[in-house]
């Protein structure tokens, strides 16, 4: 679309008193990367790229299946039916809003190997993720390359968000120090989702980002917001306090980037001959065999005796075994491709 006045289609969003003229031609300057375009993540980018940052890149692994439809809002069944990726379906989607934003998409496992390249050129990182891996990935890089970034959850009914400034306030570790095990916390695949808590958090991401990149440092949220929209239930809880955590924290106290130098997180591996692959926690967790069982009865069949639990599942139309062991290593049957394990893992197991 060709204007003779580029900005007269950001003209309500520019008479926002803290946007103005020049806050938006700050925004369309902006280079952002987005991990994940799923539930989250597709709304960070409808938002942004309506809004007009000028470079949006976005970043999944995965393809869009009809589960996928109900929450994640840039797809419909033609992408389902045309098997494509989430990110190239997204900036297919992206592209037709907004001509003038510039969208990449990459088809990629975000991981410790690649992260810096996709975030290192940009002016914010946003969190449109599932899982705790990468948020704690992004949470090094944040860190190591002084990058603001905006955490979002949301599982079930609940929901929760926290902006972090390098330097300014707490980052992840300091918020909460260690990772959950797997099968600590629920997924979508196990607890189930709300669509309407997606759009929450992940406007309320949109909303801090944007305040970011046209430079209005002064209005950040810097608490941890967290709301329960089946109770009718939120809470704003005050995280300044734990800033560095007293000089211990590893990460921005320290600056020990452990995930980001492969010393925790998960590591797969293929089984040869076996159409397997195994998924191993470089650091074992004990699980609870009980309350991972409940979980996962919810999406297939699940036996376990005190050595090893078994779950077998449909994903995607394709049939999969997974072998799950007490310190959190698990065998995934039915798939020889590294990165579709991860992915499986993460949806099932968690992390």
């Amino acid at each position: 679309m060709n204007t003779e006045n580029p900005l007269e289609r950001y003209s309500r969003q520019m008479r926002v008193p803290g946007i103005g003229k020049a806050g938006q031609q700050k925004i369309m300057n902006a280079r952002v990367t987005l991990c994940g375009v799923g539930a989250l993540g597709t709304v960070l980018a409808n938002t942004l790229v309506r809004a007009g940052v000028g470079f949006v890149r976005v970043v999944d692994r995965d393809f869009v299946e009809p589960s996928n439809l109900q929450r994640q809002v840039l797809f419909d069944e033609s992408d389902v039916t045309g098997n494509l990726p989430k990110a190239e379906a997204a900036a297919i989607k992206l592209r037709q809003i907004n001509s003038s934003v510039t969208v990449e998409p990459v088809v990629a496992d975000i991981n410790r190997t690649n992260i810096e390249d996709l975030c290192k050129d940009a002016d914010l990182i946003l969190d449109g993720t599932d899982n705790f891996e990468v948020r704690y990935l992004i949470n090094d890089v944040a860190i190591k390359h002084h990058k603001p970034w905006v955490y979002g959850g949301a599982v079930g009914t609940e929901g929760m968000s926290m902006t972090l400034l390098p330097g300014e306030t707490p980052c992840l570790r300091c918020v909460f120090e260690a990772s959950p095990g797997p099968g600590e916390v629920g997924t979508c695949e196990t607890a189930g989702v709300l669509g309407p808590i997606v759009g929450i958090i992940a406007n309320f991401q949109s909303a801090e980002a944007l305040k970011i990149l046209a430079g209005k440092s002064d209005a950040i949220n810097r608490e941890l917001f967290c709301i329960n929209l089946w109770d009718n239930t939120n809470r704003r809880v005050k995280v300044a306090p734990l800033k560095g955590r007293k000089g211990k924290c590893p990460c921005c106290a320290l600056r020990e980037f452990s995930w980001l130098e492969g010393e925790q997180g998960t590591q797969t591996t293929s089984l040869c001959g076996r159409n397997a692959v195994q998924v191993t926690q470089r650091r074992a967790s004990a699980l609870d065999f009980g309350e991972l069982g409940k979980q996962l009865a919810a999406s297939g069949t699940v036996t376990a005796n005190k050595f090893l639990l078994k779950f077998q599942v449909t994903d995607a139309g394709e049939g999969y075994e997974f072998t799950v062991f007490p310190d959190g290593r698990a065998i995934i049957k039915g798939t020889d491709n590294t990165d579709r394990a991860r992915t499986l893992y993460s949806k099932y197991i968690g992390h």
